[in-house]
């Protein structure tokens, strides 16, 4: 498990995506954004990505069972690491989706998804979406405006739980990364995505 930031700070308990460990560029840049921010984060890795990580083998993720699983044993051991301030819980794409899963069940102050995948690419028909609409704890989705896994035209349609709050990344791909042509950055977008999280957290 990886952590930064201030230890007597709100913490994010942080997973990563389907496809990229928890020190990948994009989960770096975001605990560092966020520790310069007064937030401390803590990542943590599915099995099957630490297996890949040794065997250099691609391994596709788990099922969803074995990962709220394993993300209810870092949640455990979280909570003895976050002294005593608010622990919230969260990932990138898919590690969103398996908090948003359990966020309720474990009483976490609130859910940081970073990338929510709505629908796999070019499947909008094959929605994930199904008890997003019964969260009862604080959410906060960051989603790029053009994300292939739910662009904005497509997400505003959805039945979301009247405490989720939807952070719009101008131009933002699933990284939250803008075309050139758009005139906005991916460091700006980054920023925004910081200060947005930050906020959530009660820290900015």
């Amino acid at each position: 498990m990886l952590s930064a930031g201030p230890e007597a700070a709100p913490t994010l308990l942080l997973a990563h995506g389907a496809g990229a460990p928890m020190d990948s560029a994009f989960m770096e840049e975001i605990a560092r954004l966020l520790a310069k921010r007064g937030a401390r984060t803590l990542r943590f890795e599915f099995a099957y990505m630490a297996t890949r990580r040794a065997e250099g083998s691609k391994r596709p993720p788990d099922r969803m069972p074995k990962l709220e699983l394993a993300f209810r044993e870092a949640f455990a051991e979280a909570q003895s690491l976050a002294a005593r301030q608010p622990l919230f819980i969260g990932g990138k794409s898919m590690g969103g989706r398996v908090a948003s899963h359990i966020v309720d069940d474990l009483g976490a102050a609130g859910l940081i998804c970073l990338g929510y995948p709505f629908h796999p690419p070019g499947r909008p028909e094959k929605l994930r979406t199904e008890h997003l609409g019964d969260i009862q704890a604080q959410a906060l989705i960051v989603q790029g405006e053009r994300d292939p896994f739910g662009k904005r035209d497509e997400v505003t349609g959805y039945t979301l739980s009247p405490s989720t709050t939807v952070f719009w990344t101008p131009d933002g791909d699933h990284d939250q990364k803008p075309r050139k042509a758009s005139g906005f950055t991916h460091a700006e977008n980054l920023n925004a995505v910081a200060d947005a999280v930050a906020s959530f957290m009660g820290v900015a």
